[in-house]
């Protein structure tokens, strides 16, 4: 799935862009309106995250550029304005959903996700876990150059979380927080054991312990 993301602060742009691919998209960076018209216009873009207050052309510019050359790329717009009237200029000018900053990546995900089945856009599900395994979370495998390992439904989850929260500490309770429902936690020991079972598949220096505070997923 190939994504233009037009941002121009930098270290958002780096978090989102980081993020995305982590999620497996080919992603493109744009710093601003016309860099990013350029490529909307050269190339073709599965989705595009057009921020509406960058320099040189808005977003919104570019969004009805586009929608003037029939481009009918599908446009998440993403704002720090708390008013409707963007937004209301947004949709009318062809927008398909909107995200207000300051947002959660995971939110961010559900929009995207959002977008995809409206649009029966494909999303690449494969992680590069490293040169010599892929991780497949639809079908709760690994694959290495040689071989394919299935694994069980909440190490799958367990990875795929681990994945898009990769280099920071996730504390057990956030792990039970989002993977787990009310009625089906586990304990801290039966969460030891997943995370046990994956260091055995991934190489115990891909998942640090921090006793007391959480795990750290190094990719």
């Amino acid at each position: 799935m190939k994504v233009l993301l037009l941002e121009d602060d930098v270290a958002l742009s780096d978090i989102v862009g980081e993020h995305l691919k982590d999620r497996g998209f080919d992603v493109t960076l744009a710093y601003n309106g016309e860099e990013a018209l350029d490529h909307l216009v050269d190339e073709k873009f599965d989705l595009a995250l057009l921020d509406i207050n960058t320099p040189n052309m808005s977003g919104l510019e570019v969004l009805k550029t586009i929608r003037e050359y029939k481009n009918k790329t599908p446009i998440i717009i993403v704002t720090a304005y708390q008013d409707t009237k963007h937004l209301k200029e947004a949709f009318e000018n062809g927008g398909d959903d909107y995200i207000k900053k300051p947002f959660d990546l995971e939110e961010l995900d559900q929009r995207i996700n959002k977008i995809c089945r409206y649009f029966s856009i494909e999303q690449t599900d494969e992680i590069l876990i490293n040169n010599n395994i892929r991780f497949i979370p639809s079908d709760n495998a690994l694959h290495y150059e040689d071989k394919v390992v299935s694994i069980a439904q909440k190490e799958s989850d367990i990875l795929k979380y681990f994945c898009t929260h990769n280099n920071r500490i996730v504390s057990s309770e956030e792990l039970l927080q989002n993977i787990w429902t009310y009625d089906d936690m586990p304990t801290d020991a039966t969460i030891r054991v997943y995370i046990k079972t994956l260091r055995e598949l991934l190489g115990k220096e891909k998942i640090t312990t921090l006793r007391g505070i959480g795990y750290r997923f190094e990719q």
